[in-house]
């Protein structure tokens, strides 16, 4: 097994039957074998830095209805709301006051959230925060909205494919909803300019080891500047409420995979890994992460935005909590930093 993560690493890619191998061990051993190595390598490139990410979430409103989402259309207890413009901004401002040099505008497909409205807000904090980082997360548009954002001032956009099996995704999401199209409009990201953030779901249903190395097939040939990935977390009012959660250790794994596989691209420890395990996110770190995204939204609206149950919204997962988030990661040899943090891809 160590000859193998070692040549991963060497040669950044190994045939499907070792990728087979290493996905489908479960010892601790070679979890750790693979975490160091991925350490190694994104100290090698990024040093000992984690860039913090502002998150503000625009709005819990979707048009969507995908079966594993808690804000899908069809969830009628949903406590619905809605970001103005202005309280963007103040949001941007309270973030920009505390040291965050990069704003994540994610939200659900809100039809309220226009293009024409989008462009303004992105263009206003441009305008306000030129040495600042705007990355989107607000799901599927035409390619002409999307050069509008960029031209507006967007730099950065994640959009997590989240399986690239067509079959496996019409298991997670609605008939009009499709796999090719996803990824579609993540090679259009690419090519305006855009630096490109994809990613999926570990151990959603239905979910095997090849749909995993379909993914992993996927995103070496997308080549994005970031990658997202989570475990799985159930939400009580979806289709999937009965499922079980993704795997710790198996999210972990593809982690330090991705890491070995990808040594400059930006790769999250998500707010998921620190839901599903109260060392999650510091795991994801020891797994080769680069990067954190505190809450920057409105207290009284943070939990409201619950794609999943039970969503870690406080403490170090809150941009109020960036001393304690600092120390715990002191704690395992790690710094915070406020700077921009490009990829280096």
């Amino acid at each position: 097994m160590d000859q193998l993560i070692k040549r991963l690493r060497d040669e950044q890619t190994l045939p499907e039957e070792d990728l087979r191998i290493l996905l489908s061990a479960e010892d601790d051993a070679s979890l750790e074998a693979l975490c160091l190595q991925a350490r190694q390598v994104r100290e090698q490139y990024y040093g000992l830095k984690v860039y913090i990410r502002g998150l503000i979430e625009l709005t819990n409103i979707c048009k969507n209805d995908c079966y594993y989402c808690g804000i899908r259309r069809s969830n009628r207890d949903v406590v619905r709301y809605r970001l103005s413009h202005e309280q963007v901004l103040e949001c941007c401002a309270h973030g920009y006051g505390l040291g965050f040099r990069t704003f994540v505008l994610q939200g659900g497909e809100d039809p309220y959230w226009t293009s024409d409205r989008l462009v303004t807000l992105i263009q206003e904090i441009r305008q306000s925060y030129s040495d600042c980082a705007i990355t989107l997360s607000i799901g599927e548009w035409k390619r002409v909205d999307y050069e509008r954002f960029y031209a507006a001032g967007a730099n950065r956009f994640l959009l997590r494919h989240e399986t690239f099996d067509p079959e496996h995704y019409a298991v997670l999401h609605p008939r009009e909803m499709s796999a090719e199209h996803r990824q579609h409009c993540l090679r259009q990201l690419k090519e305006i300019g855009f630096q490109t953030g994809t990613g999926i779901m570990v151990g959603s249903p239905e979910q095997t080891i090849d749909h995993l190395i379909r993914d992993i097939r996927f995103i070496e040939e997308l080549k994005p500047q970031m990658i997202g990935l989570g475990p799985f977390l159930p939400h009580k009012q979806t289709p999937f409420a009965g499922k079980p959660a993704g795997s710790l250790q198996l999210t972990l794994r593809l982690l330090a995979i991705l890491r070995l596989m990808h040594p400059e691209a930006l790769i999250p420890s998500t707010t998921a890994l620190a839901t599903l395990h109260p060392e999650g996110r510091l795991r994801g770190i020891l797994a080769g992460c680069n990067v954190v995204m505190p809450n920057l939204s409105p207290l009284e609206q943070r939990k409201k935005y619950e794609l999943y149950n039970d969503k870690a919204a406080l403490g170090a997962e809150a941009a109020e909590g960036l001393s304690l988030l600092a120390d715990q990661l002191a704690s395992i040899g790690y710094e915070l930093s406020y700077e921009r943090g490009d990829s280096l891809r």
